[in-house]
């Protein structure tokens, strides 16, 4: 018997702690699993030794774990430098680690890469699979990574009322600010919010468009023109023609940054471009690890994706990450698969060209049709009266 190990890596989700559930249920299944650690507040925990054995958790604890927000192991951005990863791997030796799973982002993929990589350079033998989570839908290779679903649900959702209000009330152009520094995955999926009725997002802006701002007020004074309010949703990542961002960011160092309010910056061009009331949202982390507006689909797809990952790990597999093929056919299903991860380390996937119309200002109906079902069950429905006389 040996034991296995789960990291928690990069901003935490509505489904991570699935992940990490459907990896210890399927662990408990295996007689050559004895310990079940995870490393309590990610990959720089493990250096540190801060192991909790998952087995001695009591089994009603383990079951809140699908309907969690964020990590309830604790997660973390540390920077590793490559004799961290040597660390690591002396460390998984001494604990007699022989399955290792990193679930996370691009960065967490890269440092799955490279401690699959240690571990073959110092001859530790140990099973390296990683298990992917992103809200921004960036990883490579995989159709979605889990957490997309849920955060997609989130930001149509809340869209969805934010129209209600300003359709009631069209006096204002409303600029909703979604995350995703260069993917617009998330803004993209407001486009689910249109029940048909007229409702927004009236335009949606992403950062695989150069964002040009005359264009910008000129559709958005064509809409107050004829509709009176316009809902707008705008990726935080939009960059200008030159490349770089409309808004300066207030900090960045290497992959972090901390961008400045897009949508205030937004809002403002219309109150003292065009004259008009405009207002500006920025839910942030709110719609990060949502519970309220988790995906059932979502959920589901991560624990399977943790489940997959000890069970690719204990028939042998190393050096790959799960991931998901979308199966064709009328009604939406996936099958997990096993992807080299040298294919997804740091490689960014962004919205590809089908997936957005030709003004740059809104997303196809070939998007909406593969985004809908990932955020399970359809958005509530709401009446109005307005286009009644």
């Amino acid at each position: 018997m040996a034991n296995m190990l789960i990291v928690h890596g990069g901003a935490p989700t509505a489904v991570i702690n699935a992940s990490l559930y459907g990896a210890v249920k399927e662990a408990k299944k295996h007689g050559c699993i004895d310990k079940i650690y995870a490393a309590i507040g990610g990959s720089g925990a493990v250096i540190r030794q801060q192991f909790l054995d998952m087995k001695t958790v009591d089994e009603q604890r383990l079951e809140l774990l699908p309907f969690t927000p964020a990590s309830a192991i604790g997660t973390s951005r540390d920077h590793l430098e490559p004799e961290d990863y040597q660390a690591i791997a002396r460390v998984i030796e001494k604990n007699d680690i022989k399955y290792v799973f990193f679930n996370g982002g691009n960065g967490s993929m890269d440092a799955c890469g490279k401690v699959y990589s240690a571990c073959r350079e110092l001859g530790v033998d140990v099973q390296v699979v990683g298990i992917p989570k992103t809200i921004d839908n960036d990883i490579a290779v995989t159709d979605h990574a889990p957490g997309f679903g849920s955060a997609a649900r989130y930001i149509a959702a809340t869209v969805s009322e934010v129209s209600q209000d300003v359709r009631a009330l069209p006096i204002h152009v409303s600029v909703v600010e979604a995350m995703g520094r260069n993917a617009g995955w998330i803004a993209a999926a407001s486009a689910l919010a249109r029940s048909g009725n007229g409702d927004g997002p009236d335009l949606i802006y992403l950062p695989e468009r150069p964002f040009i701002e005359e264009e910008f007020l000129a559709d958005v004074k064509a809409l107050v023109e004829k509709k009176g309010g316009v809902v707008v949703v705008a990726s935080e990542g939009l960059t200008g023609p030159d490349g770089k961002p409309i808004v300066e960011p207030i900090f960045q160092v290497g992959r972090a940054t901390y961008y400045g309010d897009v949508s205030a910056h937004l809002a403002n061009l219309v109150i003292k471009k065009l004259g008009v009331k405009a207002r500006s949202e920025k839910p942030g982390i709110c719609g990060r690890a949502s519970i309220a507006f988790q995906s059932s689909v979502d959920r589901e797809e991560a624990i399977l994706a943790g489940a997959e990952a000890v069970k690719a790990a204990v028939e042998g597999e190393t050096g790959v990450m799960i991931g998901f093929e979308r199966l064709p056919g009328a009604e939406y299903a996936v099958r997990p698969i096993r992807i080299p991860i040298q294919q997804v380390m740091l490689t960014e996937r962004t919205m590809p060209d089908e997936f957005i119309n030709r003004r740059g200002n809104d997303v196809t109906e070939a998007f909406v049709e593969w985004c809908r079902p990932l955020i399970g069950e359809p958005l509530r429905t709401f009446v109005t009266f307005k286009n009644d006389l």
